[in-house]
């Protein structure tokens, strides 16, 4: 029969070696706080994209498109409607879609979701809105009723074509610059990795 001592002994080594056991098992709780991903934090509204050629261009396709709807807005009767309806499609898709992408460059969210090439959404975004809108404003000078507003309509169609068009040139000429830089970042990583691999070799030749 174990006295109380004995029993007191063989719980303080149980509890002992549960402590170590604990202590050197590889599933410990962590205790670090888990902050939770937050996108939208920080938000500040970036005066220097504002003052830059892709940020006032923007804001001109944004102005130019929203003009142009209203002004497609405020037909009354039109015979045939086609070219109405598809000028009023396509200038309020741009503009919603553009003034979007203005948020998201002013307020620098595209920083909090680096996957994304932002570059190629917006060249991607200026050349399909140069296509849509010049046919739509080519489609409705030819189809229209010959009232006031389809007229002013066409009219800033061509204007918001022709910014849309240098906003894309702008844009391919940053995507292919920036594609060259990455590739010649590329490349001096490689030459880097192939003149350590070289060195280590010729090391391990000598002490052979």
């Amino acid at each position: 029969m174990r006295t109380t001592e004995e029993t007191e002994g063989f719980d303080g080594e149980a509890s002992n070696t549960s402590m170590i056991s604990g202590a050197s098992s590889p599933y410990q709780p962590t205790t670090e706080p888990v902050h939770a991903l937050n996108v939208l934090g920080g938000l500040r509204c970036d005066l220097e994209y504002l003052r830059s050629y892709f940020g006032i261009l923007k804001a001109v396709e944004v102005v130019l498109s929203v003009i142009g709807f209203i002004c497609i807005e405020t037909v009354m009767m039109c015979a045939p409607c086609g070219g109405v309806y598809f000028f009023e499609f396509v200038s309020c898709s741009a503009s919603v879609v553009t003034g979007i992408l203005l948020l998201i460059f002013c307020l620098n969210i595209h920083t909090k979701v680096p996957h994304i090439n932002w570059n190629l959404t917006d060249l991607g975004n200026t050349a399909v809105s140069t296509l849509f809108f010049s046919l739509s404003s080519l489609v409705l000078a030819f189809i229209n009723s010959k009232t006031g507003s389809e007229i002013a309509a066409v009219v800033f169609g061509f204007l918001v074509t022709g910014v849309y068009g240098l906003n894309t040139f702008l844009a391919v000429r940053r995507y292919r610059r920036g594609n060259g830089s990455q590739g010649a970042a590329q490349a001096n990583d490689y030459i880097r990795a192939r003149t350590a691999s070289r060195g280590e070799m010729e090391a391990r030749s000598e002490i052979a």
